[in-house]
């Protein structure tokens, strides 16, 4: 019997995307971690501005740290703002974080964030995906299989 397909994750509002990632990864495991963020940060996601198109994660230290990911400053936020990029550390349970350390360590993966958001309960989360660099040619299969899903919708879109 096959394995159930886990749940998705409840994303209610998409505020940063890693879009580039599934071009220049191969993705295996996806998980759902919170995000350690101070009181403008919050405010400057729930505006919708945030990036982590450069950014990546790091375990050290038996903590998971997203690096390189970009909240700007608040307007509103005086005296009492963030430094945009920040290291921002990631809420996890230990036995992922193992995992994660094991997997990074050992098989040469890549911690990689797809995706920031806010849950159903309002929280700020990230979607964190173990993953494995393409070479080139990946790229180029990628790209070639892309290219012919499009076609082939315009070819059955025309004849039907």
């Amino acid at each position: 019997m096959a394995r159930p397909t886990p749940p998705e994750f409840d994303k209610k509002k998409i505020v940063a995307e890693n879009r580039r990632a599934r071009f220049e990864y191969f993705i295996d495991d996806v998980y759902e971690a919170g995000i350690a963020l101070t009181g403008t940060e919050v405010k400057s996601l729930r505006f919708g501005q945030g990036s982590i198109a450069e950014s990546y994660a790091e375990v050290k230290g038996g903590e998971v740290w997203l690096i390189n990911s970009n909240i700007p400053e608040f307007s509103h936020g005086n005296r009492y703002n963030h430094e945009p990029k920040r290291v921002r550390k990631l809420l996890l349970k230990e036995r992922e974080i193992a995992k994660f350390h094991g997997a990074v360590e050992r098989k040469g993966m890549t911690l990689v964030p797809l995706s920031v958001y806010f849950n159903g309960r309002g929280r700020a989360k990230v979607e964190l995906a173990l993953a494995r660099g393409k070479n080139a040619a990946d790229k180029r299969a990628t790209t070639k299989e892309r290219d012919w899903q499009r076609d082939k919708a315009r070819i059955m879109r025309e004849h039907g």
